[in-house]
């Protein structure tokens, strides 16, 4: 049993989390929680992504205001964040390209690939980005309107998306831009394999109208073959989960969003959200954890493996959670000015 801290060899270290309706990112001392300060940004900044090599935070604004089928406009911007000087650096528009959410880097070949939704005239898309020239290289159709998370396996050749409310998630061959679609029953947030062997899928999708709960598909985790692009296991919850992780250590995480019981099926009735622990391999459950956030929404986890970060929209906390003891350590007030949104998040390790 490893007795060390948590938070031992974390010096330097820095959390950076995103609060949709500030608009800011907030910079956290990883070894103490302490607040660094935070940086305003555009309206609705949704996801982050920290490119190591260059020492840069992406940033996605996605809407003007409001959230997916409930906005009044879309936003067309990215934003680059330089982390260590706390400054931006850059803001990249994609239009005609609108509300971009999921990102994914593939530093080796310089790419960052921007999930975007789609409109009347053609369905959501994959935008390629140069992360040198910070300039657009194309895009990729996933065949669905709302595309939204979007990770690709570690050899860089295929990309996974997720599209909400479509009864399929999009595996794309990056080179050949050939698209091959696998049968889920809408789909959240998702993790490739270390190995690029499988695509752990949250399913189905995160509705909030009042649905027959007996004709609602099996909460929890999609287990797909990448090679054979099916459905081989579902790993099931009680209730419907949004954010999934992969740990260093091969950890597969998945948060729950529960609802108030009795109480309208609607954005704000949650109750402190659950987090679920499997082993990916043996498909059993390894732990479970209550958290103080209500509805987990994004998620991640540090290079170590240690601990996990979940970002809870509706209270505007990130829950900190030891994966060695099962508990949550400490949880973060992102709240600006009593505003709600807490949102995409980064590990950032010191330089060098």
């Amino acid at each position: 049993m490893n007795l060390e801290s948590p938070r031992a060899g974390r010096d330097g270290d820095v959390l950076a989390v995103v609060s949709q309706s500030g608009p800011t990112v907030t910079f956290f001392d990883a070894a103490t929680d302490a607040s660094l300060g935070a940086l305003d940004l555009l309206a609705e900044p949704h996801e982050l992504c920290f490119d190591p090599d260059r020492r840069l935070l992406w940033c996605t604004n996605t809407y003007y205001s409001g959230y997916y089928h409930a906005n009044q406009g879309r936003r067309t911007q990215l934003t680059v964040i330089d982390p260590d000087e706390r400054r931006i650096v850059d803001v990249i528009d994609l239009a005609p390209e609108h509300a971009p959410h999921g990102l994914a880097l593939d530093g080796a070949r310089n790419r960052l690939y921007v999930s975007v939704e789609g409109d009347t005239d053609r369905p959501g898309g994959v935008v390629v980005i140069d992360t040198d020239s910070r300039t657009v290289l194309g895009r990729m159709s996933v065949g669905a309107p709302g595309p939204h998370w979007f990770v690709i396996d570690p050899a860089g050749t295929k990309g996974f998306a997720t599209n909400k409310e479509a009864p399929f998630i999009s595996i794309l061959d990056l080179e050949t831009e050939e698209v091959v679609t696998v049968e889920v029953p809408g789909s959240e947030g998702l993790a490739v394999a270390a190995d690029g062997s499988e695509v752990y899928v949250a399913a189905p999708y995160g509705s909030f109208t009042a649905s027959d709960p007996d004709s609602r598909p099996v909460n929890g985790i999609r287990v797909i073959d990448t090679a054979s692009a099916r459905v081989v296991d579902v790993l099931a919850t009680e209730h419907v989960v949004f954010p999934v992780c992969l740990t260093a250590n091969g950890v597969l995480l998945a948060a729950e969003l529960r609802m108030t019981p009795h109480g309208p099926s609607a954005l704000g009735n949650h109750l402190p959200g659950r987090l679920n622990a499997f082993d990916p391999r043996t498909r059993h459950r390894i732990a479970t954890v209550e958290l103080t956030g209500r509805f987990p929404l994004t998620m991640t986890a540090s290079p170590d493996g240690r601990l996990a970060y979940v970002a809870a929209v509706t209270s505007s906390t990130v829950d900190i959670v030891d994966l060695h003891s099962w508990e949550v350590l400490s949880s973060l007030d992102i709240a600006k000015h009593g505003e709600p949104g807490a949102h995409g998040l980064a590990y950032i390790p010191r330089s060098g």
